[in-house]
């Protein structure tokens, strides 16, 4: 009787588990913000933090459980909350800028960050993409959070006590702050900034607080160390104002129990009179209440431009948690002013200029899918970034490959001309084109400072490579990565109707990667300026010629001429043979560049999917090419089984780095059915829809419908498919025909269908077919 009953537990509790989801009516409800927050730096399962904030807001705000200066401000393995910061970090890699916290306290004011962090629970924390509430249990007190873009509302709910605080930290590196308990104010601003020295950098921060003082007081602390090995002894000042390397503010007030008392916060990196207007602009007379109602609307408005049914719960929460994570980066850093005109502080000379400007992506990520993304379903936001490009080129003299918030020397490639191409190319208009088109030549040309330009371009444009003896690091990848960001400049100029006089070039080095190919070993490698393959070569030895990743993730680089490599290996069925054994290999490595297994290793390694490392960039697309290459069903195999296992949305819910909202991008394209392996050829290469229904709503009004109403876990495969009606047998959507609306009707099967999609006609562009 037992044994029956168990069963009958065990067959209720696999009906749950694929319980369908039919109607989402309110998506923001399925996202879970602190998916990918359980990473450390020699794991990251997303090295995200809970994001409470608007889509492309201009700040963020995070509990943080990590100490002043460490980049991993909030890990969910960790017991206590020691502020609630306003953060601009794209990445714990890069760290952040411009930030400062606030913590309410009670019994005794701490200013030293050990000492007035308090314990807390996820049994007892809402995260919510527009509100965060959590109880700390040491100060009895439970602080709720709701954002705009530039401000926020703070609801702290007090007990019974003659002395409850509210500490302000300015952060170290210069800061200011002052108390003016006349207006129940405080002011402030905060320098401190990870990466190169900024010019005339500050936020400026105005805090509101409903209550009357009866303690003000502020603070300095001197400190050693940062991060983790930071310590700190603080010194109070005689007066309301300090300005000092570290400057903290603090009141005190009695209050009753369930006292609630209210912040209003803004900041500008303009001015103090700036932050005033943003606030009085964005929040006004709001009630806190308002302001989350506003928030949850403006959330819902905008995951709703795509409605999916038909999928599991685990599929909708993972993929509007997703969604969700690629809404942030990269960040508004423009303000209005009184005369409602976009301003901004510009990073690149360190004024106040007219106009957008945006910050917090690298595009050696980015490109890939994040943008491709957002000139599908968001594009107008992208005209706006693509305006703020203009901005940085002219204020700077380079475009950014990693702007956080200025030019940052981090990762490789010069694929600026990927972003500025992909834009134009998919219709987007309203911004300085012409510019942009100098701007991405002069990049191509030229090596710029802090990875702007191109590394070894002098070598590059006359031997057709960058060789690995001439002392610069990752000098295949480097190659591989210019060849297709030529591609890119060749596809914008065409588009332009620039002359070939001036854009043949570029279609000549596209085909540079053809250069690293190795035949007798059937990948890429590096090579010597005397033109002699670096020996001994091991192509599981990662980084050396190669960027966070080794020969057999970067053989298949030529994203622009996936036809190209096939003549290149003898044929589809040897290239097919060569993308079979990324799964067969086993996970070994060589880490002796690195002296050590670094993060994006170890992610490989424990995955059990051989050499597919899909926590880095590098290889994300590699799973869509067997549809060049006439056996497509591999790819909605291998599509749907990288879907299942490595993205979830719990806090160990992704496989490596999120990285600004690509790794998050590759989920929900894949999830649609399609992924966009070359992004400047404006074609989408079909994989399989994850979910029965999914309706996408164009900025134009127009609809992209996909339905697959036998969809399933076992259904993986596609059968058939008809659009608008008609029956289609090619691998690949454009972009043009989607955005005309579409209907897509799906069968799904079992098993595979090898007569589909296998004739040369269906495959996706490649430019070695261009006649």
């Amino acid at each position: 009787m037992k044994r029956i009953f168990l069963l009958a537990l065990a067959l209720v509790g696999s009906r749950a588990m694929a319980q369908q989801v039919t109607t989402v009516t309110d998506p923001v409800d399925w996202v879970n913000p602190l998916m990918g927050t359980d990473s450390r730096p020699d794991l990251s399962n997303g090295n995200t933090y809970p994001c409470t904030a608007l889509p492309w807001g201009m700040n963020f705000w995070s509990p943080q459980t990590g100490p002043n200066g460490d980049g991993w401000a909030y890990t969910y393995d960790a017991h206590k909350i020691q502020g609630f910061k306003q953060t601009h970090q794209p990445s714990p890699w890069m760290n952040d800028y411009g930030m400062f916290s606030i913590m309410p306290m009670t019994k005794h004011l701490s200013v030293e960050q050990s000492a007035r962090a308090s314990w807390f629970s996820h049994k007892a924390e809402i995260s919510k993409p527009y509100y965060y509430s959590v109880y700390l249990a040491d100060h009895d007190v439970t602080t709720e959070i709701t954002p705009t873009e530039r401000a926020a509302q703070f609801k702290i709910t007090f007990p019974k006590a003659d002395s409850s605080f509210i500490l302000v930290d300015a952060f170290a590196k210069g800061s200011y702050v002052k108390i003016i308990p006349a207006e129940n104010k405080i002011i402030g601003y905060s320098t401190q900034a990870a990466g190169p020295q900024l010019k005339n950098f500050k936020n400026y921060f105005v805090i509101y607080i409903d209550k009357p003082f009866t303690l003000s007081h502020t603070y300095s602390t001197s400190e050693k160390g940062e991060g983790r090995n930071r310590s700190e002894v603080a010194q109070l000042e005689p007066s309301l104002e300090t300005n000092a390397q570290h400057a903290l503010a603090a009141i005190g007030f009695q209050t009753k129990r369930g006292e609630v008392v209210h912040l209003k916060v803004a900041s500008s990196f303009i001015s103090l009179e700036q932050a005033e207007l943003n606030l009085k602009r964005e929040i006004g007379n709001d009630s806190f209440e308002q302001t989350e109602k506003k928030g949850r609307d403006i959330w819902n408005k905008t995951l709703g431009r795509i409605n999916v049914s038909g999928g599991t719960i685990d599929q909708v929460r993972t993929f509007y948690s997703c969604l969700y994570r690629m809404l942030f980066f990269p960040n508004k850093m423009y303000e209005i002013d009184a005369k409602n005109e976009p301003m901004h502080w510009s990073a690149q000379n360190g004024k106040i200029m007219p106009g957008y400007k945006f910050a917090g992506t690298g595009f050696w990520d980015t490109f890939r899918a994040l943008y491709p993304f957002l000139n599908l379903v968001y594009p107008s936001i992208d005209q706006q970034m693509q305006a703020g490009l203009v901005n940085d080129y002219k204020e700077g003299g380079w475009l950014p490959e990693w702007s956080s918030p200025g030019y940052s020397d981090c990762m490789i490639g010069n694929n600026s001309a990927s972003i500025v191409a992909d834009a134009y190319l998919k219709g987007l208009r309203g911004y300085d084109i012409n510019t942009l088109w100098e701007a991405v030549k002069h990049g191509a040309n030229n090596t710029g400072p802090n990875a702007t330009g191109r590394r070894g371009v002098e070598y590059y444009n006359t031997l057709g490579y960058v060789p690995y003896d001439v002392k610069i690091n990752e000098n295949a990848a480097r190659t591989l990565e210019y060849a297709y960001d030529d591609f890119a400049i060749y596809q914008l100029g065409k588009a332009l109707g620039k002359p070939e006089s001036e854009i043949a070039i570029y279609k000549k080095h596209s085909l540079n990667y053809r250069n690293l190919y190795n035949k007798e070993i059937g990948l890429m490698q590096g090579r010597n300026k005397d033109g002699s393959w670096v020996k001994p070569f091991n192509p599981l030895k990662w980084g050396d010629a190669f960027t966070e990743g080794n020969a057999w993730h970067y053989s298949w680089a030529a994203l622009h001429d996936i036809q190209g490599m096939i003549n290149l290996e003898g044929g589809r069925k040897q290239f097919v043979n060569k993308l079979d054994s990324i799964f067969i290999i086993p996970p070994i490595f060589d880490d002796s560049y690195y002296g050590g297994v670094i993060h994006e290793i170890r992610e490989m390694q424990i995955m059990n999917m051989g050499q597919y490392a899909h926590g880095n960039q590098p290889i994300q697309h590699m799973l869509y090419l067997y549809n060049f290459a006439g056996e497509p069903w591999k790819t909605q195999m291998h599509v749907r089984d990288a879907m299942a296992k490595l993205y979830k949305a719990t806090p160990d819910g992704y496989c490596g780095d999120e990285d600004n909202g690509q790794t998050s991008a590759w989920y929900v394209f894949s999830a649609m059915g399609f992924y966009p392996v070359c992004p400047t050829s404006s074609q989408y290469v079909l994989g399989t829809p994850l979910f029965k229904t999914m309706t996408v709503t164009l900025e134009n009004g127009k609809k992209i419908v996909i339905n697959a109403p036998n969809n399933s876990a076992q259904n993986q495969y596609i059968q058939s498919l008809t659009v608008n009606g008609k029956p289609y047998d090619l691998n690949y959507f454009t972009h043009t025909a989607l955005t005309k609306g579409a209907v897509l009707n799906y069968v799904m099967s079992d098993k595979p269908n090898t007569q589909r999609g296998t004739k040369p006609s269906s495959f996706p562009y490649s430019l070695s077919n261009e006649k």
